[in-house]
């Protein structure tokens, strides 16, 4: 594909249809507000076995709150721009997350806190409606994005090293959070690195009970059982028999 950066016809029908669908099953996302069909020819190799054939381009209008991603921190962290990293956080927080107070002294700990529960959360809520996401690399900090419970599925064909696959998501979001805290390190006193640290540990035990939690919802499952995990883990083996 030689990272021509464009998209065909076919895929992005799809990505406006799969954008609204999560929409209006609750699952935050971007919006597609239109699709546009482009009269330049791009060559793709549909079932990636040698066949190159042209087709027709087009161009997904998506809107969302923001377009703040992890790698906007991260590149200035990188750079040493940490008083540009700074003012962009402070910017970020005051409009994406208000919960948090500007004169608190902890507010980037607190912004932190908040991604990894409510990423946690996201990657939750779209396994339990069969949604795997192909690349997610472009994780958004204000979580505005963009089950096959076969846990090798890869949903992008692009991907040969089955990093994005199913069985995967969780994993991958934890590794971007880790990112995420390290660009956030050299803004933090040592104090709120340990705090920080501690926070991302907790990831995983918040994405298995909101997973947990969704699946006793769909089920209909009420109260605490130890059978409960049980039944989750044998319904979705059953489901792959199917």
């Amino acid at each position: 594909r030689n990272g021509d950066g464009r998209a065909v016809l076919r895929s992005s029908v799809r990505e406006f249809l799969c954008s609204e669908a999560m929409h209006y099953l609750g699952i935050p996302t971007s919006r597609a507000a239109s699709l546009v069909v482009s009269d330049d020819d791009v060559w793709r190799d549909q079932f990636y076995n040698g066949n190159i054939r042209k087709e027709r381009g087009a161009i997904v209008l998506r809107l969302a709150k923001s377009w703040f991603r992890i790698g906007s921190l991260e590149i200035l962290a990188h750079a040493g721009e940490l008083d540009l990293q700074r003012r962009l956080l402070d910017f970020i927080i005051q409009e994406h997350f208000p919960s948090i107070a500007m004169d608190d002294s902890n507010r980037y700990l607190e912004f932190f806190s908040t991604v990894v529960s409510e990423t946690a959360d996201l990657i939750a809520l779209w396994m339990s409606v069969g949604f795997a996401h192909g690349k997610l690399q472009v994780m958004a900090l204000a979580l505005q994005d963009n089950v096959l419970f076969e846990t090798d599925f890869v949903p992008n064909t692009s991907d040969d090293e089955r990093r994005y696959k199913i069985g995967n998501q969780a994993n991958v979001g934890l590794f971007n959070l880790s990112k995420l805290l390290q660009a956030l390190k050299p803004l933090l006193d040592p104090r709120q690195k340990q705090l920080a640290s501690q926070i991302l540990e907790g990831y995983g035990e918040r994405y298995y009970s909101r997973f947990t939690e969704l699946f006793k919802t769909k089920l209909g499952l009420l109260g605490e059982s130890e059978d409960d995990n049980y039944l989750i883990a044998f319904l979705l083996k059953v489901s792959l028999l199917c």
